[in-house]
């Protein structure tokens, strides 16, 4: 399994021109044959760019200030190599103190990266509940939140992109656990050594080395971080009911499936890049959606069209969507569960 959950998400920027024709063509008749033609999910949402209208405007700068960062974290996350070939010098030769010494001095940089990707999280997990709280309460309806804030649905759409590339991006890179793993032993070494100041010169003190040690040990960590916010913020919200937060991330997903099943509300995107972009957020809302949800979003009864949204998934070319098949796959929680339908197993077997 490890080895299919490894195949990469595609990014926007290897979706060819050709691609994106078929992203919005193939498969329609199926959509055609379709008797539910679902019209009241047929809204724009305009990705690329919708601004703040004065009412979004706190709530959206403040949760800018934080997505500011995720594209250099990103960049860091995809070149960071490990410590690897240092780490493997030191232990064959435990008595060599210059190995020792040089495989240190080659995690404590790697460590001092994984303690921004975690603080990013944190800042993250302060900002979910915001947005949520913008996005689900209030008398309209979740269309109407989609249609008239539009920027913050964007925010949000961008915050679950970047949730799904970081995860794939960990998952596919063990030399994440083994540095800190490396880094932690080395120390628990020094304080046995009594070397009682050891505290005063680490980059990453012991009370947040057990934290980071929690949030790396996930498959998917930033996921667990989502996930978490927004079950914290439906179980704080009490006079909120659990169902504007499901039926609005149930709405999202049926918007973003039809936004690439409908061709006409599909040529609105200038950018090819975009309609992946839908495709992931797609994905990553059932994803939410799954954890979140008591009984998924796999149930009969659920706001997504799961079996539809796969099927858009389906149509278009392997090698743009594999990878999000893959993490509808393994990344839910509920799939496998027994109240699933066999169909819809099926389709993602």
């Amino acid at each position: 399994m490890a080895a299919v959950v490894a195949q990469r998400l595609l990014k926007p920027s290897q979706v060819t021109g050709k691609a994106s024709y078929e992203l919005c063509e193939m498969g329609n008749l199926l959509r055609l044959l379709s008797r539910d033609d679902t019209p009241k999910y047929d809204v724009f949402v305009d990705f690329e760019n919708a601004e703040p209208s004065e009412s979004e405007e706190e709530t959206y700068y403040i949760v800018q200030d934080v997505l500011q960062h995720s594209r250099d974290i990103l960049v860091e996350l995809q070149t960071y190599k490990g410590a690897g070939s240092e780490i493997r010098e030191a232990i064959a030769n435990p008595r060599s103190e210059a190995r020792q010494m040089k495989a240190w001095e080659a995690v404590l940089p790697l460590v001092s990266k994984l303690k921004q990707f975690y603080i990013f999280s944190q800042s993250l997990e302060e900002v979910v509940p915001r947005i949520l709280w913008e996005l689900c309460s209030g008398p309209r309806t979740p269309r109407e939140h989609l249609e008239t804030q539009q920027a913050l649905v964007k925010q949000f759409a961008e915050i679950l992109d970047f949730v799904l590339t970081f995860d794939d991006l960990k998952m596919t890179n063990p030399a994440i656990q083994n540095d800190f793993s490396y880094y932690r032993r080395t120390v628990s070494r020094l304080r046995l050594a009594n070397q009682e100041n050891i505290e005063d010169g680490l980059e990453v003190p012991n009370e947040l080395a057990n934290h980071m040690s929690l949030f790396y040990a996930h498959a998917t960590p930033m996921l667990k971080v989502l996930s978490d916010a927004t079950t914290r913020f439906v179980a704080e919200n009490k006079d909120l009911p659990i169902e504007n937060t499901t039926e609005t991330l149930g709405t999202m997903a049926k918007v973003c499936q039809r936004m690439v099943d409908n061709r006409e509300i599909c040529s609105r995107f200038k950018n090819e890049e975009t309609i992946l972009f839908v495709l992931r957020v797609m994905v990553g809302v059932i994803i939410l959606y799954d954890h979140v949800h008591p009984q998924g979003a796999f149930t009969k009864t659920s706001h997504i069209d799961v079996k539809r949204s796969i099927r858009v998934l389906k149509e278009q070319p392997p090698n743009v969507v594999e990878g999000l098949l893959n993490a509808l796959r393994y990344t839910t929680r509920h799939l496998n569960d027994e109240t699933t339908p066999r169909n819809i197993k099926g389709l993602l077997a």
